[in-house]
């Protein structure tokens, strides 16, 4: 599965728009030498280009083992050892002390953060003053969520713990951040799921087979099928948002 989401995202990557993504998160900032933390770090993707092409000191976090040691042998391959470097964590309040990091990005993982304000103040804690905090996220609209979102989560096997954009402003604001920016990316990702989805189920369905199987690739395929329709119904919505502690 994880080389299937390659296949579809990028190499190194388990979020939508690879390498442009996390420039486009990073945009504006000088990185050289300086600290970040990496909040779901996957397969190494974001960091391993944070590393290479910004220059920066990452640290990778994430819930599970495989991913990141699969994330660390990548980088002794890619020669980033010295500044690339991925912990396997716990749940819960984050392990490292105040004031520790100039930069903390996160790649459509706290989107299955139920408590983000507790996230929010804990990045808050570790971040340094004046230092920032980047995302990309999925998101929901306002209201309770259709039948159509309810089949898509069920589909996805995630625990999904959707706000809407406005929304992560707010507790961004109730957390201590200010200079807080939001930005709606639903319209980018509603074409590239499209995209996705006509990859999937055409050109690349024989791979797609190939690596996972005729029956997880059907369910692949509907997985993807069930998310552009929420996409496209504007209820399923993707955003960026930037913050920065006093």
């Amino acid at each position: 599965m994880l080389d299937l989401l390659e296949l579809v995202w990028g190499r190194d990557f388990m979020a939508p728009g690879g390498p442009g993504n996390i420039r486009k998160m990073v945009n504006g900032l000088d990185l050289v030498n300086r600290s970040v933390l990496d909040i779901g770090s996957g397969l190494g993707g974001p960091a391993f280009l944070l590393g290479s092409e910004f220059g920066a000191i990452v640290t990778g976090i994430d819930l599970e083992s495989k991913l990141v040691n699969r994330a660390t042998a990548r980088a002794l391959a890619l020669g980033l050892r010295e500044n690339v470097s991925f912990q396997t964590v716990e749940a819960g309040p984050l392990t490292f002390p105040n004031n520790s990091f100039d930069l903390v990005i996160s790649s459509a993982a706290i989107t299955q953060t139920a408590d983000k304000l507790g996230m929010f103040k804990e990045i808050f804690r570790v971040l340094k003053p004046a230092g920032t905090l980047s995302c990309y996220d999925w998101m929901k609209t306002a209201g309770e969520l259709s039948e159509d979102m309810l089949y898509w989560i069920k589909m996805e096997g995630l625990t999904f713990a959707m706000e809407t954009l406005e929304r992560h402003g707010e507790i961004l604001e109730e957390a201590g951040f200010s200079k807080i920016r939001l930005e709606d990316a639903s319209q980018w990702y509603r074409r590239e799921a499209r995209r996705e989805y006509e990859q999937i189920s055409g050109p690349l369905k024989s791979r797609v087979v190939e690596l996972i199987g005729q029956a997880d690739a059907d369910h692949l395929e509907e997985d993807w099928r069930s998310m552009v329709v929420v996409c496209e119904k504007g209820e399923m919505r993707q955003g960026y948002y930037r913050a920065t502690k006093p």
